[in-house]
């Protein structure tokens, strides 16, 4: 349902991995990956667990809600964008990757996912 989409938008970003539309309870929704070594599931549950610490931490320094979170390495850069309190999807680019990019497809396809998610 949701990979089509997931996966439209990494064949639009140079340098994109793969994708995942993940609950932050830690459940994936759907998925897609170019690269069969990268086990995008285990990287969404691990990152919902990182998310919730984050929303803590957010919400102690009361600085409004979480948008976007961008870890990069020196083999991959995540980004991640939370659709609402519920789910989030994390795109996974190589150090080279149009980050930009990846940012702007993630912001467009936000609404699109939500409405839905419903």
């Amino acid at each position: 349902m949701f990979g089509n989409k997931l996966e439209n938008m990494i064949n639009k970003t140079p340098g994109g991995h793969s994708a995942v539309l993940m609950g932050l309870d830690g459940i994936p929704v759907d998925f897609f990956s170019k690269n069969e070594e990268i086990d995008i599931e285990t990287v969404g549950m691990e990152f919902s667990v990182i998310l919730r610490e984050v929303r803590k931490t957010i919400e102690l320094l009361e600085s409004g809600s979480a948008e976007e979170l961008t870890i990069r390495t020196t083999d991959m850069t995540t980004l991640v964008r939370l659709l609402n309190d519920e789910y989030f999807i994390a795109l996974l680019l190589s150090p080279k990757g149009n980050l930009g990019k990846a940012r702007y497809l993630l912001r467009v396809l936000a609404p699109e996912l939500l409405a839905e998610l419903r």
